[in-house]
Formats: C-alpha cells, structure tokens, sequence
C-alpha cells in the first residue's frame, strides 16, 4: 500500500535527549528505545469513515515520538496497518450501497490526504490485511499445530461441506495473557463485547479467546486460507503478523488509542509472544481520548469532528495541529471551538515572532523543547516554551541573535511538525 509523501525534516544543531515514556501496562516511566535502531507500530484506521480528531491526535502524538527519536539520533522505522476488511467496514459499505473495496480506497486516500496536511511522517512499512492474507493463514496454521488454537464449528459458514470451522485463540496457551491492560476477568469480558469480541460464542473454550480465521459466510469476501478453508482474518492477529514481519520481534513501541488497549494490543502481543518465543512489543503506549461535548468522539456515535471538513472550512491545518499538541498525548481531552480559536492566536503569535532577521538568543528554547519532549513527550511544555520566547521576541527588550528566529522555525518543524 503507497503511503503519503514525507514531510521535509530539517537538521538542527546538537542532539536531543534520551526520550522516556510512561508504558501503558506499568505505569512506569521507561526509555522508548534503548538502542540506536527504533522501532514503532501504530494500529492504522478501519477505512469506512474519515478521520476524526481522535485519529488525528493518536497518530500526531507518535508523529512527535518519532521526530523526537530522530533528533536524538536514532534511525527510525516504522510500521502501521489499514484494516481494510473488517465488519464496521462491511457493514458501512452495505448502508451507502457501494462495494466495501470501493469505500476502503476511498477513505484510506482522504486519511493519506489528511495525515499529509498534518505534517505527519508516513509508515516505512505501511500495510492493508488484505495484501497480507496468506502470511496471515501461515500464523495461523503455526498457531493450530502448537495447539495454541483451535478450530469451532460454523453452521453458517459456506465450507463447501469440509466442516474446518472458524479458528480461534487458546489463551491459556500464553502465560502472560493479561500483562498489557492487567485488567480483571469481568472488566475484559465486558469491554470485549463492547469492542469486537464475540465473549457469548457457542462452541469457544473460553469467552475471551480471540477468533483468527473467520470461515466464508454467504455475502462476505473471502481469500483462499490453505488448510483452514476459505475465510477472512481476525482482527487481532492481522496487526500480530503485520508488526512482526515489518519490524521483527521484539520491537520497542506499540502505539494507538487507549480504547486499543484491550482488547486489541491485549490480543495481537499474545499472539506475538506466540508466534514468536514469547516476544512482543517491549513498551505499550497509548492516547488519551478525544471528545466533544462531554463524550467520546467515535464512529459509532457520529459525534465526530473531521480533519477533511475542517480543512474544507478553511482551518490552516498547522492550527488543528498545534490544538492536538496542547494536550498530553495520554490525557483525555475535548475538542472545542474555543481551543482551535486559541491555537490559531498561538500560530499567528509564533508567526510574527519569527518574522525578523533577529531575536532573543534561540539555544535555551531549543533546549527547553527538547527536554520537554524527552520527558513523556510532553508537548505543552515544549509549546510553552517557544510562548516564552516569542513573547520575548515580540517585546523587542532583548538584545537581537542574528538567525535566532531561523533557528526557532526549525525546531518547530522538525521536532513539533508546525510548519511557520
């Protein structure tokens, strides 16, 4: 799958700090990547609507881990996913009365087009499920024959009489299940009913196990799965697979939405370990929530804010940007007028600032921005930062730094993604 085009990154001087994150499962504060090679998978979009802000603030906060992680002088490489065949996906396609092929290229341009007005740097490795259907079937059948999962009947299942039913996880099988969200059993069989799991399954050894391959049923797309009869992936197992051959196991960073947290990262690092000796992502880190008038901003509530219509209306899409970097990528949030109307003051602030030859010395804000950006990815930090010295600018009671404000441009486009 092509991805958008890059952004231009420019250099700045010296080197930024070790950047640290607090992992979702502990709690703890820990080095994002410990090596010089870093490595991140971000779960992409399901291809039936358009981006939203929640979208929008999920990928331009691992945007800003990634630039922190190239100015500290790591080599990046970084995978995400299109889950472009899903139910939502199906079922949306169905509703407008399009084909579902038809919908997921429609969507998955406009989001390339979104994420490219955002300054957000592509995936290196950027993956649909349906170009990765027979790896998937390979995991699969690795995974029935460790007896890691099992097969369950599927009466409404078009098998051509092989009767090979759907497939689906044993967790027991991983010892670790649980590690990532380390939630009870009653609060996980609860969200997986209300986020894509099927915990009332007839036939299932447990109500959590997680389906792999989903038989062919009567109106449905399918693929040839070899030995598991036709059908279509599982949603978790797909980002498993994608993650693991993009960037090999283990690899730092499994990023997305805290609603990803269980059951989705829950299920695809278990398969991991699985697949692969017990390794998965070594950190988990997630978004807070976006909302808009006091409740999530979702899909299936059609309260959503969009990337695409905002940038219709005219908003400069570095203002919707530095409204997103006014929050911690952890904290949840609400979208409002009030917060994109300040972002603009901000940008347009920032603008007149950098408009001269000269400005206040630009060496400690540099360095304020990238400690903040070190320290958590903490953002409003960083943009406090350059308030102060714009302020400073603005005041004109500084002795003047030739290419101070030059300076200041660059940190806010290479390491914030804020294009003046």
């Amino acid at each position: 799958m092509l991805t958008w085009p890059p952004p231009y990154i420019p250099q700045l001087p010296g080197r930024g700090l070790t950047v640290q994150v607090r992992d979702s499962s502990t709690g703890e504060l820990v080095v994002a990547a410990a090596g010089p090679h870093a490595t991140l998978y971000v779960c992409g979009i399901t291809p039936y609507d358009a981006t939203h802000l929640g979208h929008a603030a999920t990928y331009v906060a691992f945007d800003i881990l990634g630039r922190a992680w190239r100015d500290a002088g790591h080599t990046v490489r970084y995978a995400s996913n299109v889950t472009d065949v899903d139910d939502p996906l199906l079922e949306r396609a169905a509703a407008l009365g399009i084909d579902w092929r038809d919908l997921a290229a429609e969507q998955t341009q406009l989001y390339a087009e979104d994420m490219t007005a955002l300054a957000v740097i592509p995936p290196d490795v950027y993956s649909g499920v349906v170009e990765v259907i027979p790896a998937v079937v390979e995991a699969v059948e690795v995974l029935l024959a460790a007896g890691a999962a099992y097969r369950v009947p599927s009466p409404d299942a078009l098998d051509d009489g092989d009767d090979l039913g759907d497939v689906y996880a044993d967790l027991t099988a991983d010892i670790d299940f649980g590690a990532v969200a380390g939630l009870d059993d009653d609060t996980m069989r609860t969200l997986s009913a209300e986020r894509g799991g099927d915990p009332e399954r007839a036939g299932k050894r447990a109500p959590l196990d997680p389906l792999l391959w989903r038989r062919e049923r009567a109106g449905e797309p399918a693929w040839d799965g070899g030995s598991l009869g036709r059908g279509r992936p599982g949603w978790h197992i797909e980002c498993a697979v994608i993650a693991r051959d993009a960037l090999g196991l283990p690899f730092d960073v499994e990023g997305g939405g805290s609603d990803l947290q269980f059951p989705h990262h829950e299920m695809s690092t278990s398969h991991a370990r699985l697949l692969d000796e017990g390794r998965g992502a070594r950190v988990h880190l997630h978004t807070g929530m976006v909302g808009l008038d006091g409740h999530k901003m979702s899909k299936s509530l059609g309260n959503l804010v969009l990337v695409s219509r905002l940038r219709e209306q005219g908003v400069d899409p570095m203002a919707v940007r530095l409204a997103i970097l006014a929050h911690r990528y952890r904290d949840d949030w609400d979208w409002t007028d009030e917060g994109l109307h300040a972002a603009q003051e901000r940008l347009e602030h920032w603008r007149a600032a950098v408009s001269g030859n000269g400005g206040p010395d630009a060496d400690a804000t540099l360095a304020a921005v990238r400690a903040a950006l070190a320290d958590d990815l903490d953002t409003p930090a960083a943009l406090a930062a350059i308030d102060a010295w714009s302020d400073l600018s603005l005041a004109g009671t500084e002795v003047p730094v030739e290419g101070a404000p030059g300076v200041i441009g660059r940190t806010l486009d290479a390491l914030l993604g804020i294009r003046l």
